[in-house]
Parts: C-alpha cells; sequence; structure tokens
C-alpha cells in the first residue's frame, strides 16, 4: 500500500492509515457535491487520451476510499463510455464500513446523459449490483430510453437539456445525499455553472505531459470560486489536494 503523510494542516511524516484518510475525507453533515479528478503539474486531464496514465497507487487508494464514502457516483455519459466504466463494486471491508453506518453496501451509479447514447450491456449497467440511474430530459430519444429501462431508472429533468439542480434534488429525494462526480469535463463545467459543486478533490501528478490535453472543467465560461484548501497530502511525489466551498 502507498504511504501518504500530510503536508498541511499539522505536517506530519507518518503515514495515514485508512481510518486518518476517511476522516480527512468524510463528507459535511448535510447533502453535498464532491468532484475528484487527477491532472498532471501543467494542467492536462489525460496522458494519451485517459485519466489512467495519470494515476498512481496512492490517488487509485483515494479513489476507492471517496467512493465508499458515498451514496451516489455522478458521471457523464461520454466519460462513463470513454473510460470503460465496470460495475459499480466495493471490496468486503469497505462494504461492511458502509453498513456498520446504516449506509447501502454499494454506492449507486448515475449517469448524465442528453442524447442516451449508452450500451445497456455495459458491465456498468448489466453487472451493476444496484439498480443504476439516468439522468436525462425530456426530448431523450425515446427508443434509446425504451433500451435502458430494463438495467437502469431513467429519470425525467428538465424540457430540452438536462436540469441538473432539478436532478440533485431528486437523487436525495431517494435519500442520496453524499455525491461524488468523477466528471468528465463538461459535467464539471456544468455543475459549478449552477453552482453545485461543494468540494473539489484533486490529485496533482508529478508529470508535465505538453501542449494537447483539456484541463478538468470544460464548457461555458463561470464566475471565479473562492474556494478553501482542506488539506494536501504527498505521496511518491504526488499532491491529494482537498478544497471546499465556504457556504
Amino acid at each position: 500500500m502507498m504511504d501518504i503523510a500530510r503536508l498541511w494542516p499539522d505536517p506530519d511524516a507518518a503515514p495515514l492509515d485508512d481510518a486518518a484518510l476517511t476522516e480527512l475525507y468524510a463528507h459535511r453533515a448535510g447533502p453535498d457535491l464532491r468532484v475528484n479528478f487527477v491532472s498532471s503539474v501543467d494542467g492536462a486531464v489525460e496522458l494519451d487520451g485517459y485519466s489512467e496514465g495519470l494515476s498512481s497507487g496512492s490517488d487509485k487508494r483515494v479513489f476507492g476510499l471517496l467512493r465508499m464514502l458515498c451514496d451516489a457516483l455522478v458521471v457523464g455519459a461520454g466519460t462513463l463510455r470513454h473510460e470503460g466504466y465496470r460495475a459499480l463494486r466495493l471490496d468486503e471491508k469497505r462494504r461492511a464500513w458502509r453498513t456498520a453506518r446504516g449506509m447501502s453496501e454499494y454506492p449507486t451509479l448515475v449517469v448524465v446523459s442528453g442524447a442516451l447514447e449508452l450500451n445497456p450491456a455495459q458491465a456498468a449497467f448489466a453487472d451493476a449490483p444496484v439498480r443504476p440511474i439516468v439522468v436525462t430530459h425530456g426530448r431523450a430519444p425515446a427508443d434509446r430510453r425504451a433500451l435502458l429501462e430494463p438495467v437502469a431508472d431513467v429519470l425525467t429533468v428538465g424540457d430540452d437539456r438536462v436540469d441538473l439542480s432539478a436532478a440533485l434534488a431528486r437523487l436525495r429525494e431517494r435519500g442520496l445525499a453524499h455525491l461524488l462526480s468523477e466528471g468528465g469535463p463538461h459535467l464539471f463545467g456544468a455543475l459549478l455553472a449552477e453552482d453545485l459543486v461543494d468540494d473539489v478533490c484533486l490529485t496533482i501528478s508529478p508529470l508535465v505531459t505538453g501542449p494537447g490535453a483539456g484541463r478538468i472543467v470544460a464548457g461555458a465560461p463561470t464566475p471565479p470560486k473562492d474556494f478553501t484548501l482542506r488539506h494536501a497530502l504527498i505521496a511518491d511525489g504526488a499532491l491529494l489536494t482537498r478544497y471546499g466551498l465556504d457556504r
């Protein structure tokens, strides 16, 4: 297991165990939405087309922990397809942690898609331990909706575009209070535009990739928002940071 130490606050070179990491990344008391990304030193969101090339053992450790802590994982359809998402499963230890705290064994996968260009045979749907949710709008193709309905709950929020604020309200009505999004960048940009992001977890990989790749956020410009650094961790040259919005 990759050692992770705290740089800030209270610098400590001693490796953090899973309990200490869980406390550092714990969700706030009320409903919230957290995003998690990895980028290079020069801001790239991918290497050779995929985020996997930027990740490391420590990043994957936090990645798995964040999934354990959330009620639902929210992801854009393009990211689900491109990154080849599998079924959202956790190991026995993490399932036990969740059930001991009154949570379901597994988080729910939530896919945001306007066009519904999704394959119901993809493992993320076909092998899911919990029935996924697909969030779309009223003008989504009816034939694609019909193909997905056997493997997922399809929620309609918005007339001709996905209303993300309404979508989050619908998810919270289902008891999914603590949400984690792994992107992609366009979904992150849309969530920022509607002021729905409470927490940003960003791993900075010790790589410089050069020009070409996009950033962790894409889409229409949005006003700057001041986030507060909650912690900074280090592991084998990678920085693992968490920023929160003071509401």
